[in-house]
C-alpha cells in the first residue's frame, strides 16, 4: 500500500456552495438510496467538509454503531484517518470505534470479484467515498486506522489512535505493521517508541514476577507479528498463590492491548457460577425462561467488544457445565449464546487465574529462590531499583510434568481442556530483593498520605524494610506486606496523631530498635521525631484505647 498522489483530500471544499442543511440531506438522501445504514456511507464523511461535523456527532446520538462497514469493507474511523479528518477521528474513538479494526477491501479488481461489483464501480466508490490518494492496485486488506493515518502522514492522527488503543504491531494483509509506511522522522520515531514498550508496560504496576511477564509478553508478540492460529484465541492459564500478581498482570494486558477502553477488559469472577443453573447467566438463558431477553453476562460483553482481554478469575471454582463452554471458546474461537446467536472473538485474549497447585508451586519457588537470592545478593547492594531477573531460573519440565499436569487433571478432568491453553503461566513467591521494593512501595504511599493530609514526613532507612519484609506469608502474597506495614507502622502514626505527639509539618523518622533486656526479644519499630537541628526524640507512644492490648500490658510501641 502506498501513495500515488498528493492532491488535496476529496472534498475540500464541498460544502461551500451548500448551506449545511443542504449537505446533511444530500448525504441522508445517498444513505436511503443505496440502502445502507446511515453512518457507514460515513464512509461519505470525507466528502463532508468538517463543517457537517454536528451531523456525525448526532447520528452516533441516535445509536448508529461507529464500527458498521462500508459494503466494501472499511471502517468510518479509517476513512477519518485517511482523510485527516481530526475532529471526527475524536468523536468516533470517543464512541467506542475499534481502531485495531482492519479494512476487508483488498484491491480494486480483488473486491469487485469478491463482491460481484464491476470494477469500475469499485474504483468510484472507493476514490469518492474513501480516498483518491492511494493506489488501486496496491493490497489493503487487514489495514488499521492507524495504517492509513501512517500513509497519510499525520502525526496528530497517529497520536490519537495510539493513545486510544491502536496496536502499533498489528500487521495488514501483506504483513505490515504501520512503521514499515512511515516516512523518516518525526512520525517514523513515535511509532517506533511505541513499539517498545511491550513488557515495560506491562511491569509497571507490578513487582516481580519478570518470568510471567515475559511469557505472557512473547506470546502477544507472537499474536501482534502474525505468528499464531487465526482459528483459535489465545489463551493463558496463571497459577500461583493469592497476592501474587496473577490478576494484575491481566490487567495490564488489557491497559497494553486497548488502552483505557472499559470494555476491552472483561471480568467475570468464576465463583459466581460454581451450580448448574448458574450457567444461564454465563452465556443467557433459553427461550422461555426468566431473563432470556437479557442475555448472558460474558456474551453480553464479547459482543460489544469481541477482541476484549477477558478474565476468567478463580476459574478452578467453576461449575464443569461452564467449563464446557469455555472449551467451545477456546476451541472454535466463538460463542452461541441462550438466544441462538454466535459471537466470533478469536481475536480475543482469554485469561484464566487459579489457586490450584500454588502450595507445590510455593514450596519448589523456595529452592529456587534460594539461587535467585545469591545473585540478587551480589546485584541489590544499596539499589532497590536493580532486582535480580527471575528468567535467570526455570521451573524444571519435570515438576510441570509429574507435579503440576497430576493437579490440574485431577481438578478440570478434561485434557483437552488443558489442551487448549497456549501458555501455563507460573507466579512465584517474592525473593527478598521484591519484597523490600514491596515494602518500599508501600511506605511510600503512607508517606504521601501523611504529608498531603497532615503536612508530616516520613523517613525510614534500609534496616526497618527487612524487619517489615519479614512479615511476608507465601499463601497471602503482597496483601501480607500490605497488612504488615499497616499494623506496624500506620497504627503507630494514627496513635500518635490522635495523642498530639506529631508537631505540625514536624519530620519522623522510623527506626530499628532492641528492648535491651537480657532475654532476647525480636526487634520492634519506634518513632522518632527529627529536629531543625537533626536532633531526634523518640515518641512514648501509649496503646490504642483496645481491651486486648491492655490485658497485655503493651505500653510505648506497638509491635
Amino acid at each position: 500500500a502506498h501513495s500515488t498522489e498528493t492532491s488535496p483530500q476529496k472534498g475540500e471544499g464541498c460544502g461551500e456552495e451548500k448551506s449545511r442543511e443542504t449537505r446533511r440531506e444530500a448525504t441522508v438522501l445517498t444513505v436511503n438510496k443505496r440502502h445502507c445504514l446511515p453512518l457507514l456511507e460515513l464512509s461519505r464523511w470525507p466528502i463532508i467538509t468538517i463543517s457537517c461535523f454536528p451531523f456525525a456527532i448526532r447520528l452516533l446520538q441516535e445509536g448508529v454503531d461507529p464500527n458498521h462497514r462500508h459494503r466494501l469493507g472499511w471502517t468510518a474511523v479509517m476513512v477519518a484517518a485517511m482523510n485527516r479528518q481530526h475532529s471526527v477521528v475524536k468523536v468516533l474513538l470517543d464512541a467506542g470505534a475499534d481502531p485495531n479494526a482492519g479494512d476487508d477491501f483488498n484491491n480494486v479488481y480483488d473486491t469487485s470479484r469478491e463482491k460481484g461489483i464491476h470494477s469500475l464501480e469499485v474504483l468510484v466508490s472507493r476514490e469518492d467515498e474513501f480516498s483518491s490518494r492511494l493506489s488501486s492496485r496496491a493490497g489493503f486488506r487487514g489495514c488499521t486506522a492507524l495504517h492509513y493515518a501512517t500513509l497519510a502522514d499525520d502525526l496528530r492522527t497517529v497520536s490519537m489512535l495510539l493513545e486510544a488503543g491502536a496496536n502499533p504491531l498489528q500487521t495488514n494483509g501483506l504483513g505490515h505493521a504501520p512503521r514499515s509506511y512511515a516516512k523518516e522522522g518525526e512520525l517514523h520515531k513515535v511509532l517506533q517508541e511505541w513499539e517498545g514498550e511491550g513488557e515495560e508496560r506491562l511491569k509497571e504496576q507490578i513487582i516481580g514476577q519478570e518470568g510471567a511477564i515475559n511469557t505472557v509478553a512473547s506470546a502477544i508478540r507472537r499474536k501482534e507479528n502474525g505468528w499464531y492460529d487465526e482459528e483459535h484465541p489465545l489463551v493463558f492459564l496463571f497459577l500461583g498463590s493469592s497476592g501474587i500478581g496473577k490478576t494484575e498482570l491481566a490487567k495490564q494486558v488489557a491497559r497494553y492491548m486497548h488502552k483505557d477502553i472499559k470494555k476491552g477488559f472483561i471480568r467475570m469472577d468464576m465463583s459466581e457460577f460454581q451450580e448448574k443453573h448458574e450457567v444461564a447467566k454465563f452465556i443467557g438463558s433459553p427461550p422461555g425462561y426468566v431473563g432470556h431477553e437479557e442475555g448472558g453476562q460474558l456474551t453480553k460483553q464479547l459482543k460489544a467488544y469481541p477482541n476484549a482481554v477477558v478474565l476468567f478469575d478463580e476459574v478452578d471454582k467453576a461449575h464443569p457445565d461452564v467449563l464446557a463452554i469455555m472449551l467451545q471458546l477456546f476451541d472454535e474461537g466463538r460463542l452461541t449464546d441462550g438466544k441462538g446467536k454466535t459471537i466470533e472473538c478469536k481475536d480475543a485474549i482469554f485469561i484464566m487465574t487459579s489457586n490450584v497447585a500454588s502450595d507445590e508451586i510455593g514450596a519448589h519457588g523456595v529452592q529456587l529462590r534460594q539461587e535467585a537470592e545469591k545473585l540478587s545478593r551480589r546485584k541489590l547492594a544499596d539499589n532497590l531499583d536493580d532486582v535480580q531477573k527471575i528468567d535467570d531460573i526455570k521451573i524444571s519440565r519435570q515438576f510441570k510434568d509429574s507435579v503440576i499436569r497430576p493437579i490440574l487433571k485431577a481438578h478440570f478432568r478434561r485434557d483437552e481442556f488443558l489442551g487448549r491453553i497456549n501458555e501455563i503461566v507460573y507466579f512465584l513467591p517474592f525473593c527478598h530483593s521484591e519484597l523490600l521494593q514491596l515494602v518500599s512501595k508501600e511506605l511510600q504511599f503512607w508517606a504521601k498520605k501523611a504529608k498531603q493530609r497532615h503536612g508530616i514526613t516520613l523517613q525510614w532507612d534500609r534496616p526497618v524494610l527487612d524487619l517489615l519484609a519479614g512479615g511476608y506469608n507465601m499463601h497471602y502474597g503482597a496483601r501480607s506486606i500490605k497488612h504488615e506495614v499497616e499494623r506496624r507502622v500506620v497504627n503507630q502514626l494514627a496513635a500518635a496523631y490522635e495523642q498530639e505527639l506529631l508537631p505540625k509539618g514536624c519530620t519522623l523518622r522510623l527506626i530499628v530498635q532492641s528492648d535491651g533486656q537480657e532475654e532476647p526479644h525480636p526487634p520492634s519499630l519506634r518513632l522518632e521525631v527529627v529536629g531543625e537541628d537533626s536532633s531526634a526524640r523518640t515518641l512514648d507512644i501509649r496503646p490504642p484505647l483496645s481491651p486486648d492490648w491492655k490485658q497485655r500490658g503493651v505500653c510505648g510501641i506497638i509491635q
